[in-house]
């Protein structure tokens, strides 16, 4: 999130209210909020969705009457940029735009930082104007103009040599001691940190290392896809490898069991959480590291990719007292992102919101988070039995993964409680049938049920590199697309240093949200097929996840390629 500004509360509402960017209820709200949890109210605004990032920050130049920035329209003048050292440029997070006499514009966002301001002003000796622009623009400002970060900046091949140097060759046979030693040599340890920076730097969602038989594969997750990074020689195996169960703080010496960890990093001046898994293999421990940036979180519905008419169901479902609401999709969807999301919309300081997660990944203001421990015997199950005597209003559990686990979130939904959780189904009316299977009985299935979300993620095309072109008759006839109805036109990118070439960056959501009727709880009691429950509930208006996708691509955001990637052809 954007780091907000302190400020006269009151002239940022009117502002707000004035332009139209938020309404007097919400605003209300947010100010009782904020009376109660002293949260900063321009933050505590976006937090919950009230209002848009841009407009947020526009509003905010306009009280403290200083300019904001869109860094896209604005040529960096890179001789402003040489007043300020790379190194504090990233530590502040901010960048020169230009300089007129001796007044230096500097984009920043938080604009209302007196001390980095004197600090700018004092290391530059001139004049700074501050300007606001959002977080995310300033850091792909100073990638492009600095570069990347110093961990970044290291040349991986000197970082090479000298450990080779250092230690020409290594047994793969080593004693504790001698692993431990390898992985706190002062190369290695940079080794590491230079594949962990440039994971978060790139925008990796994971880092594999993966040995293969004559060398070490390090991969990144970025947008969805595996990508090859590193290939270190396979004798620095083991120091890399120690390195990391040494930082997670798992047991060096064991080699021959999985072992989960977890750590943080620090990268320009943003904690990351890393969980860390090991995997012995063939040819030696795999590791996993999730990368858990909170900074990166969208916790805004409204930022998610929700259509106006899925956003407007999502909101609907989220307004029942009681009922359960589930989000499906395989790993890596994007379902904790949206549950979480959904709990910072219905989050206010009169409901009592208790989770149970596996793991907890990212911690949420005035909500009680519990984690799945099962060497203390805290399932899933045993977790819910726990909360349910709390008193909640609103129950989130992670995933439903066992009966006795759908049992108790069913009765729950029935006793006047919102529940959300997740289930690992293909789409959303095969969530119904999955329930029924795990042994819920259909006539509860029918009664606590408010509705099932399903989702993937595609990725986006490149806005700098985007261009449209003209599909083929046949694939516009293999996709349903009548050639003769309109002049379809789809997008693609092509592919440019922004996007390292590979025509997406970032990714989004495509949903199919399926809300239970009469018709759909009639199939439920009488255990109908998730294909008649899915034919009853698209005659009832819901869109499936291909057409969904659909919309998407004509709307120039992805690509064909991939809704037909992420989606099965609709029935």
């Amino acid at each position: 999130m954007t780091p907000m500004l302190k400020q006269n509360d009151e002239k940022l509402g009117d502002i707000l209210i004035d332009h139209g960017y938020i309404t007097f209820e919400d605003l209300e709200k947010a100010f009782q909020e904020h009376n109660s949890t002293k949260e900063d109210l321009a933050a505590l605004i976006l937090r919950r969705g009230y209002a848009q990032t841009e407009d947020v920050l526009r509003c905010v130049a306009e009280q403290l009457e200083i300019p904001y920035l869109e860094l896209e329209d604005y040529e960096i003048e890179k001789e402003a940029t040489a007043y300020l050292p790379k190194e504090m440029a990233y530590q502040f997070r901010v960048i020169p735009i230009f300089k007129i006499g001796n007044v230096l514009t500097v984009a920043m966002s938080n604009a209302a930082d007196v001390a980095v301001t004197d600090t700018l002003r004092r290391t530059t000796k001139l004049e700074i104007e501050p300007a606001i622009s959002p977080a995310e623009d300033i850091k792909n400002a100073l990638i492009e103009i600095y570069g990347p970060s110093e961990v970044i900046d290291t040349s991986y091949d000197e970082v090479i040599e000298k450990i080779q140097a250092e230690q020409p060759q290594h047994d793969e046979e080593k004693n504790t001691e001698s692993l431990k030693q390898a992985a706190e040599d002062a190369p290695v340890i940079k080794l590491v940190n230079l594949i962990i920076g440039q994971a978060i730097s790139n925008g990796a969602s994971d880092i594999h290392i993966s040995p293969e038989e004559d060398k070490l594969m390090v991969r990144y997750r970025i947008d969805g896809i595996l990508r090859e990074a590193f290939t270190p020689p396979k004798n620095l195996q083991a120091a890399i490898i120690s390195r990391l169960k040494i930082l997670s703080e798992m047991d060096i010496a064991e080699t021959r069991v999985p072992q989960d960890g977890r750590c943080q990093a620090s990268f320009n001046g943003n904690v990351v959480d890393l969980r860390v898994s090991t995997l012995p293999t063939v040819y030696g421990e795999n590791i996993v590291c999730r990368i858990l940036d909170k900074s990166s979180l969208m916790i805004n519905l409204e930022e998610l990719g929700f259509g106006e008419e899925n956003l407007a169901n999502l909101k609907n479902a989220l307004s029942s007292s009681y009922g359960i609401l589930l989000v499906t999709g395989p790993t890596g969807s994007g379902k904790t992102t949206t549950l979480y999301s959904c709990l910072n919309k219905i989050n206010t300081p009169d409901k009592n919101i208790i989770t149970i997660e596996d793991p907890v990944e990212y911690r949420l203001p005035l909500i009680r988070q519990a984690q799945v421990n099962t060497k203390a015997k805290m399932t899933f199950a045993a977790g819910l039995r726990s909360i349910l005597r709390q008193d909640p209003d609103i129950v989130m559990v992670g995933e439903i993964r066992d009966s006795e686990t759908a049992k108790i979130a069913v009765e729950a939904a029935l006793t006047g409680h919102l529940v959300l959780s997740t289930l690992h189904t293909n789409d959303a009316p095969g969530a119904v049938t999955r329930l029924i299977e795990m042994g819920v009985e259909p006539f509860l299935v029918a009664s606590a049920t408010i509705g099932v979300l399903a989702q993937r993620l595609v990725r986006k095309i490149c806005p700098k590199c985007k261009y449209a072109y003209t599909p083929t008759t046949d694939l516009l006839n293999e996709l349903g697309f009548n050639p003769a109805k309109r002049n379809w036109v789809f997008y693609k990118g092509k592919g440019c240093k922004q996007c390292n070439n590979m025509g997406y960056k970032g990714r989004m959501g495509i949903y199919e949200i399926l809300l239970f009727n009469e018709e759909v709880r009639t199939l439920c009691l009488q255990s109908a097929t998730s294909d008649e429950i899915k034919k009853a509930s698209i005659r009832n208006g819901m869109r499936t996840l291909r057409q969904d996708g659909f919309v998407k691509v004509l709307k120039g955001i992805t690509t064909i390629e991939e809704v037909m990637r992420a989606t099965n052809v609709d029935t």
